[in-house]
């Protein structure tokens, strides 16, 4: 995706980058084929932007040899599915973080978010993991902005990281009547020369306004969860739903919305 900053931030240069946009969620092997093709369409691994969570693919081993034919690959940490379906889960948190930064290292997986759940044990304890998390994996992570920790604490991350994450955007901590606020956060961001990742942000006019360097989406999985079925219509998305009473194929529908995705992901990234 071209983006035109000055547009939106008059007192800054027009810059060029693309928008990277990952589809989140556990793939299958019904949605990718072993010889590096995806169903039913001519789209390649190497076309396609994977947002996977570390607490689901360790069941995934099959797709372990596949990460670095992807576009691009980013590791959740598996915060949000403790924030929310496993929120009372007594976990150890300090051996957690070394199994997964064991797994970074072990993968060589260079972009994997760090475990940002403040709200459980606090800022302090997210930086004191933070830092044995990137000791264990021996590379840096993208630390994830949450509203708690203020204004300057986001300067600061732009200052010691190139890549940072905003959090929050899908549970709504963020609401959708304040995201003008990211014009600032990402004025600060390039001032910093640091990439920003907004965490589940796929609104699509929100995609064209503010002008992350990455985002992420699960809404190809619509169809599986709601019946809806997805379709590219060479500029953007349009989603039917099904009708009452109707039934859909959710295998077949999850390869359609997929390589569908996967065409505007394509068309996002050099038109918009």
């Amino acid at each position: 995706m071209q983006l035109h900053l000055a547009s939106f931030l008059p007192e800054t240069k027009t810059i060029l980058k693309d928008m990277k946009l990952f589809l989140a969620a556990t793939l299958t092997n019904d949605t990718l084929t072993i010889n590096n093709k995806t169903r039913n369409c001519d789209i390649y691994l190497k076309d396609i932007y994977i947002l996977e969570s570390y607490h689901y693919i360790l069941k995934q081993e099959w797709m372990f040899p596949l990460l670095p034919q992807f576009k691009g690959f980013l590791l959740d940490s598996g915060a949000f599915t403790f924030m929310t379906s496993q929120k009372n889960a007594k976990i150890n948190w300090e051996q957690y973080v070394v199994n997964y930064g064991n797994f970074v290292k072990k993968l060589n997986i260079n972009h994997f978010f760090e475990l940002d759940i403040d709200p459980i044990v606090g800022l302090k304890e997210v930086e004191r993991l933070r830092d044995l998390l990137e000791k264990t994996a021996e590379r840096k992570c993208i630390p994830v902005w949450h509203k708690s920790r203020g204004l300057e604490y986001w300067k600061k991350m732009c200052q010691e990281y190139d890549y940072v994450a905003i959090g929050g955007i899908v549970t709504q901590e963020i609401k959708r009547a304040e995201y003008d606020v990211f014009y600032s956060f990402l004025k600060i961001a390039k001032e910093n020369n640091t990439k920003v990742h907004g965490l589940g942000f796929t609104n699509l006019k929100g995609m064209e306004k503010y002008k992350f360097y990455s985002v992420d989406s699960t809404s190809w999985l619509s169809g599986n969860k709601f019946g809806a079925v997805y379709l590219f219509n060479g500029k953007t998305m349009q989603k039917q739903n099904k009708a009452i009473g109707q039934r859909v194929k959710t295998t077949e529908v999850a390869m359609h919305n997929f390589n569908e995705w996967v065409k505007f992901s394509k068309y996002a990234e050099n038109y918009l």
